[in-house]
């Protein structure tokens, strides 16, 4: 358990969260397509998307302040563009992600770990953002060749529980100013 915040205790109610990037319909089915270049254990269509932050298991009573820093958070119009696979060697992940980050991207997540710190929270973090979506863990080799950049319009920011058994499911989520 990531003891994230100060009420966070082993007796306590707990939920699984994070915030990511939530896809589209067809964003969603283009990126389940790439995973036909790609061995390991293949993540579910439903559960693919991009991890803003991490939270890891918090009180059940810090949603709404979780939710409220959601609903403050800045969301540009993004327009991604998902062009190239990559791969973690040490966690053994295949991943499709952006050769060239949008900067409003980086901004993002950036502005939203600052809230999230400000709050008391803090986002479990591997050295810098790599924006990506998993595509496959316990993969045993990075995937090869190239395809069609996958256009991911419009992308929602959401605030996720996983639950034990895997399913994802979207607490709230946020579009972007001016949709």
């Amino acid at each position: 358990m990531i003891a994230n915040h100060p009420q966070a205790t082993p007796n306590a109610a707990t939920r699984k969260l994070f915030y990511a990037l939530w896809p589209d319909d067809a964003a969603r089915a283009a990126l389940a397509a790439l995973q036909a270049g790609v061995r390991g254990r293949l993540i579910p269509p439903a559960r693919l998307h991009v991890t803003l932050a991490f939270l890891g298991h918090l009180p059940a009573d810090a949603v709404p302040r979780l939710l409220d820093i959601l609903a403050a958070l800045p969301l540009p119009a993004l327009e991604l563009s998902i062009d190239c696979y990559g791969y973690f060697a040490r966690p053994r992940i295949a991943w499709a992600g952006m050769t060239q980050p949008p900067a409003a991207l980086i901004e993002l997540q950036a502005e939203l770990v600052r809230r999230l710190e400000a709050a008391g929270f803090s986002a479990a973090t591997h050295g810098s953002f790599k924006p990506h979506v998993t595509l496959a863990r316990e993969a045993k080799e990075a995937p090869t060749g190239t395809f069609a950049p996958v256009p991911w319009h419009g992308a929602r920011a959401v605030l996720v529980e996983s639950l034990p058994g895997g399913e994802y499911v979207v607490l709230e989520g946020l579009s972007p100013r001016g949709d």
